[in-house]
């Protein structure tokens, strides 16, 4: 019995990727620190991790980017209610 796989289709900005690496831009603002990426040629979404690098976003790590800027958010708003 012959396995099958999934077709793959050909993609020239997967090659301009993987041979000159990705062109990221900062698609979201989680914290000061915290951003998440998407690469303007291929599509690939990454974000930062606690240790400062990238690492690809999964619902998981969407999810939890999504908490930790409502938090961040919250913290802001108290913050700057005490000063003013």
């Amino acid at each position: 019995m012959k396995a099958t796989t999934p077709n793959q289709s050909f993609s020239f900005s997967g090659i301009v990727c993987s041979t000159l690496g990705h062109d990221y831009v900062i698609s979201r603002k989680i914290t000061n620190h915290i951003n998440e990426y998407k690469c303007t040629n291929c599509g690939k979404e990454v974000t930062d991790n606690f240790a400062g690098h990238l690492e690809n976003l999964t619902s998981k790590t969407k999810q939890i980017n999504t908490s930790l800027a409502m938090f961040f958010e919250k913290k802001m708003r108290r913050k700057y209610a005490k000063v003013v």
